[in-house]
């Protein structure tokens, strides 16, 4: 199965990098951007047959490892 994690910061959370790529893109012109936020995502292959169990066993990943779950929120995607 492939996996592919989203994390992004929640709500709140100044975005320092969401701000600098805002303010460049208002420099090259683009003035009407507003509100970026800068995310990562993780994709990788998972060995499960089962996407209910390889779903759970991600976000346990993400809970231990690949989100900080104090700051940023995460979504889930297994195929």
């Amino acid at each position: 199965m492939r996996a592919k994690v989203q994390v992004f910061l929640k709500p709140g959370v100044l975005d320092v990098q969401g701000k600098a790529v805002e303010h460049a893109l208002h420099g090259l012109g683009w003035g009407d951007v507003a509100d970026v936020r800068v995310g990562r995502t993780i994709e990788f292959d998972l060995k499960s047959a089962d996407a209910t169990a390889a779903e759970a066993e991600v976000k346990a990943m993400c809970e231990k490892l690949l989100a900080n779950t104090v700051i940023e929120g995460y979504r889930v995607e297994v195929a």
